[in-house]
């Protein structure tokens, strides 16, 4: 005899089975039509080709209706939104003219090009006169043979620190120049002959001074140190 608990759960398990529409002669599987997609929300499975519930196949059919492309005109290279044709959707280039880009990109180069004074007939180049020292600021480089480098602000403030330059190309400042020489002003202090004169003047002034100053060391003098081993 059933116990209590088991005459429960029997009663409980019918009323699980009379709410499932699926049973041996009813199972669900692939072929079953709730399985199948077939314009309801319950089955997804292909029927003819038709996949998805119908909200699937609803929201498909919306995307599908924006989208231009389709098996029959496909994107890929050789299509009119693909190509540079003068609108915004496609940059290849198109034919051999060499028109690249949407069209934005289009009119903007051409506007960079109309402020754009160098070209395909005028690049610029070692040779091109914006690139050549001729009497302006845009080139610099050497024109000639004469030396002359740089932008007109260059040579202008070239020739300015030269001008209060007193030495050149053929005034060279070195060790045999006068003002390298101690010849009796403050510029040079290299020995001149063989006297012994060192110094600027102001180094030989002083000099004479310490000298007249000492009473026991000197030319003429005792040397230091003036003591005998």
């Amino acid at each position: 005899m059933a116990t209590e608990l088991e005459k429960i759960a029997e009663q409980q398990r019918k009323a699980a089975l009379a709410r499932n529409e699926y049973d041996v002669n009813g199972a669900y599987g692939s072929t079953n039509k709730n399985a199948l997609s077939d314009g309801d929300e319950k089955g997804k499975g292909d029927v003819d080709g038709s996949v998805g519930s119908v909200t699937d196949i609803n929201v498909r059919k919306d995307n599908t209706g924006r989208n231009e492309y389709s098996v029959e005109n496909g994107y890929g290279s050789t299509s009119k939104n693909a190509i540079s044709d003068g609108d915004d959707k496609g940059k290849g280039q198109q034919g051999d003219e060499g028109t690249i880009g949407s069209l934005t990109d289009i009119n903007i180069r051409k506007d960079n090009m109309g402020r754009n004074i160098y070209g395909k007939n005028n690049g610029y180049g070692s040779t091109n006169k914006n690139a050549l020292s001729d009497g302006d600021d845009k080139g610099k480089g050497q024109e000639g043979n004469d030396g002359t480098i740089g932008g007109l602000t260059d040579i202008n403030t070239r020739k300015d620190n030269m001008g209060r330059n007193i030495y050149g190309k053929d005034n060279g400042y070195s060790f045999t120049s006068k003002n390298a020489l101690s010849d009796g002003d403050e510029k040079g202090k290299g020995q001149q002959g063989n006297d012994g004169t060192i110094g600027s003047l102001t180094d030989i002034n002083t000099r004479k001074e310490n000298l007249v100053k000492n009473k026991l060391y000197g030319p003429n003098k005792k040397s230091y140190p003036d003591f005998v081993i």
